[in-house]
């Protein structure tokens, strides 16, 4: 792990401070248009916005890097985060919002299909998967230490604001002045959407669902924090107890992952997961409760979304796995759309609390619909060579996905011959 950190560090600063700014733009737009008065509409709207616009890059960045190359593609779109970023608390609009949203999130999956492709082309073999794993480190490290920024600025005035504008300006110093060459780009197209569906109806449900749950968590935790009248360092604290417990769950989970039947373990988690959302939902209004549901919901759902990758590979050939990463991550991201603007509606219904519903909701199917596919096709009857758990992060683009499980099947492959001979 030392050697990939010293052989790439300025890709994983770069990265790291990337995420800062992105974390702290999430938070900070919830909390400052509660203070706005802005509704719960016009917040879920503004929310569901990254997505949509993480969704287009998925399929337009892939053109552009090859038409002008990863340099001009990192920076050109770096500039225009930085100034989305500065221009939020000059334009205190929902629909000024909502455009600097859409940008934002195509930008950001941008960067990271850049970002990830240097970084695959920096790693051996031999170090890709422990690159692969400091760098879901860096990320979820970023998005905490982002709330740590959160609870100790003033979410009402400009400076807040700044911070993150001038921390992406930042990132791209060590990237872009680092000797390494400019890697060769290659995109795979996503397999067609019918045919995914038809060889892992529970892998797109499930993630599909799970779009709902993450964008719940990424774009309205601080929109709930503030309506259910937490501060802003319980606010900050809430959502650092998701994303830590889902990077400390991830390994455990995938040591599981690999030794058992993994519809068995999608169902259980899926359960343990609505479960956690239950509690704070049953018994409102208990700060301590807050934070273990949302502790539990961040530690299930985000190994499960790297699960469901798993079991549906369990179902492909090798040489079809890059298609379907492509074809998941689509499905995730309709679900992320559609999930802020579900979770703000409920708000608005039923109170509050309609966010911790929501999760329930949609983590509870996936563990239903898992129970009714048990009953439709006979996991073990298929005789079954699951493929490697790869570990990765909700926030990372079809590159860094296709990368993981690359190397973890390659690593697999080579250790076969010691574990039999």
């Amino acid at each position: 792990m030392f050697q990939v950190l010293t052989g790439s560090w300025a890709l994983f600063l770069g990265m790291f401070l990337l995420m800062v700014g992105n974390g702290l733009q999430g938070t900070l737009l919830g909390l400052r248009g509660e203070l706005e008065g802005f509704s719960t509409l016009a917040l879920s709207v503004v929310m569901s916005a990254y997505f949509l616009g993480f969704l287009f890059s998925s399929r337009f960045t892939p053109e552009l890097i090859r038409r002008v190359g990863h340099v001009r593609v990192f920076a050109a779109m770096g500039s225009m985060i930085s100034a989305v970023l500065i221009l939020y608390p000059t334009l205190v609009d929902p629909i000024a919002w909502t455009i600097g949203r859409v940008i934002i999130g195509f930008c950001f999956c941008g960067v990271y299909i850049t970002a990830e492709s240097w970084l695959n082309d920096a790693s051996s073999n031999a170090t890709r998967g422990k690159a692969l794993s400091l760098y879901m480190i860096v990320q979820m490290g970023g998005i905490v230490f982002a709330q740590y920024i959160v609870s100790q600025g003033d979410v009402s005035g400009y400076v807040i604001f700044i911070i993150p504008s001038v921390l992406v300006s930042l990132a791209f110093a060590p990237v872009l002045l680092s000797a390494r060459p400019m890697p060769a780009f290659s995109a795979t197209k996503p397999m067609k959407i019918k045919d995914l569906i038809k060889t892992s109806p529970l892998g797109c449900a499930g993630m599909f669902l799970l779009g709902g749950v993450f964008a719940a968590q990424f774009g309205m935790s601080a929109v709930y924090g503030s309506r259910v009248g937490l501060s802003v360092g319980e606010i900050s604290f809430f959502i650092s107890a998701i994303y830590i417990s889902a990077l400390v769950l991830q390994y455990p989970i995938g040591w599981l992952s690999d030794r058992m039947d993994r519809r068995v373990l999608i169902i259980w988690i899926a359960l343990l997961g609505g479960l956690g959302s239950l509690i704070a939902f049953l018994v409102p209004g208990y700060f301590i409760l807050i934070i273990i549901s949302g502790a539990i919901v961040g530690g299930t759902s985000n190994p499960l979304y790297a699960l469901l990758i798993a079991y549906t590979n369990d179902y492909l050939e090798k040489e079809d796995m890059a298609a379907a990463s492509g074809g998941l991550l689509f499905i995730n991201g309709l679900g992320a759309i559609m999930g802020p603007l579900i979770v703000g509606l409920m708000m608005d219904v039923i109170g509050d609390n309609g966010f911790w519903l929501f999760t329930a909701v949609l983590m509870l199917g996936v563990a239903a619909y898992g129970m009714i596919r048990a009953t439709q096709r006979d996991r073990g009857a298929m005789d079954l060579d699951q493929v490697p758990y790869a570990p990765v992060s909700a926030s990372s683009s079809a590159v860094a996905v296709e990368v993981a499980q690359e190397a973890y099947i390659e690593a697999a492959t080579d250790d076969t011959p010691a574990q039999t001979g």
